[in-house]
């Protein structure tokens, strides 16, 4: 029995420049979120339709506290409950 052959990943040189032509960094700012993340702030990206719907970002945590506020309230189905057991059972091992 012969042995598959795997395919081999070719991975670019240090020097290759790998950076997409549609990608404009000209009027970046280096460093500019780094205080969010070392206060554990998380970043997250919206699609453009979402984007639309909130004027700034107050306003999304307020939505996303609201919901989160009735997302607790509601009571739980026998399969979120079986799955959140499963999740702290996974947790453990």
């Amino acid at each position: 029995m012969k042995k598959e052959r795997t395919k081999r990943t070719i991975r670019p040189k240090a020097d290759e420049d790998t950076m997409r032509p549609e990608y404009d960094f000209s009027k970046a700012v280096r460093g500019v979120t780094a205080a969010c993340y070392a206060r554990g702030t998380n970043v997250v990206v919206l699609e453009t339709d979402v984007v639309r719907m909130f004027p700034n970002a107050n306003a999304v945590n307020e939505a996303l506290r609201a919901l989160g506020g009735i997302i607790r309230r509601a009571p739980r189905s026998k399969v979120r409950k079986r799955l959140k057991l499963q999740r702290a059972a996974d947790s453990r091992r």
